[in-house]
């Protein structure tokens, strides 16, 4: 059997190494449009940053490592065409054109940066960062900047903000909506990281879009609103990414309302075509609906099941949370599930509470704020939660992850034991403190 995968990201190289795990004797061959593969684009803004010192750190393996797994890897190429008849790929490699037979299919063609239409944006030192050359790029471009534009508040354009404002530039961090991260974090819990941010030198501006970038050959301003004009040397355009399917048109693959659909055992509509990644649709936990979740940790576990399903061996994608993490500087934030507003515009009448702890004990040297937010449906379930220190947030999201998963309640999770130290938390774990919180507002 010949497996060919369309994309060299997370989803299609996790797809290859776990089908090899499976079945020593399938045929396997990744393209990708990239020079490199196995390298960690949520990394690229710890390595501008100084936090990482080069790229080369974020890169796992080469092509000759899968060349040893009898994976072969063809970089630097684009495939062109798909035939779902005839089971051919197209691509184009160096100016030449070759056909190859599959008798599988993947597609995990990832998704293409979101560039909102506006004068200049074609300008020299306007840049996306979607792989390690934009990286470098930019890199390169900080080295002779004094002020940068980062446009686009979710996670990845508050790290590179942050990374820029580490390298010593001043730094303006926008977003047109009136929140930071508004898919994670509700208003007053992303106003704390907003002031963190402030703290640390970084003005936010919200609520007022770019219009306009102004140079000659290079940016050399940034207009927001109508007439309110700032300095900019480089403008990072962190504006989000839209799923590329353009193949899986051209394949017959059905697409839903914002990407490819698939079964819970990534199958597409197509007989013996599969995707997966940032290009598909999954299913929400919650609502049962479909949902776009563009995170490494989703198409990582999405090849797993892909690889079994290819294999014949029995497998299941479950749905998904969208739980995240992030760290700047000090400031760890993470999130699971529902914001309160996105539960009231799916009809979900949320019971929400917020709470301040501590990371450890009260006595204990260096105990850290802690601000917990839990939301439950009408029924005590919970359905989300947000969190905010400077430690110790990524176990507590993926407890609450897994609580989640569980169905269970407010009432559930607060009879339940945790583990206690001083160094590492407190006796009724912050966790507790805020289901116990929200639990009395069913009393």
């Amino acid at each position: 059997m010949k497996v060919v995968i369309v994309g060299g990201g997370a989803g299609g190289i996790s797809t290859a190494s776990n089908i090899r795990k499976l079945d020593e004797n399938i045929e396997i061959t990744v393209i990708t449009r990239d020079n490199k593969v196995a390298y960690s684009p949520c990394a690229i803004p710890y390595v501008l940053s100084g936090d990482i010192e080069s790229f080369d750190d974020i890169v796992m393996r080469t092509p000759e490592d899968y060349k040893k797994k009898n994976i072969e890897i063809i970089i630097e190429s684009e495939v062109t065409a798909v035939d779902s008849k005839n089971k051919t790929v197209t691509y184009e490699k160096d100016g030449n054109e070759t056909v190859l037979n599959y008798d599988k299919l993947v597609l995990s063609t990832g998704g293409n940066p979101f560039i909102p239409p506006m004068e200049g944006v074609d300008l020299d030192g306007v840049f996306r960062i979607r792989n390690i050359d934009d990286g470098i790029k930019v890199n390169e471009a900080i080295k002779n900047a004094k002020s940068a534009i980062v446009t686009g508040a979710g996670l990845i354009g508050i790290e590179i903000a942050f990374a820029l404002k580490k390298r010593g530039l001043n730094v303006i961090l926008s977003e047109m909506l009136p929140q930071i991260v508004p898919r994670s974090l509700d208003k007053d819990m992303s106003d704390i990281l907003v002031k963190y941010l402030e703290m640390e030198g970084i003005d936010v501006v919200l609520g007022k879009p770019i219009t306009k970038l102004i140079g000659e050959g290079k940016v050399e301003k940034a207009c927001f609103g109508d007439d309110d004009y700032y300095d900019a040397d480089l403008v990072i355009m962190a504006t989000g990414v839209r799923p590329e399917l353009k193949l899986a048109e051209m394949a017959g693959c059905e697409i839903g309302r914002w990407a490819i659909l698939v079964t819970d055992r990534m199958e597409t509509s197509v007989k013996d075509i599969y995707a997966v990644g940032d290009c598909v649709e999954s299913k929400d936990l919650i609502l049962g609906s479909n949902t776009i979740s563009q995170l490494g940790t989703t198409a990582v576990r999405q090849s797993k099941t892909l690889a079994r399903t290819i294999c014949d061996k029995k497998s299941r994608f479950n749905p998904v949370l969208n739980s995240m993490v992030s760290k700047v500087g000090k400031l760890e934030f993470g999130a699971v599930g529902y914001t309160t507003s996105f539960a009231q515009q799916n009809r979900i009448r949320p019971v929400v509470q917020k709470v301040e702890a501590l990371t450890r004990a009260r006595y204990y040297p260096n105990a850290k704020p802690m601000d917990i937010k839990v939301i439950c449906d009408g029924n005590g379930k919970i359905i989300g939660c947000q969190i905010i220190a400077e430690e110790r947030v990524a176990e507590r999201i993926d407890t609450m992850t897994l609580a989640i998963t569980e169905g269970l309640t407010c009432f559930d999770l607060s009879n339940m034991e945790f583990a206690y130290a001083p160094p590492v938390s407190m006796v009724t774990d912050p966790l507790i403190l805020a289901v116990e919180e929200v639990s009395k507002k069913f009393n």
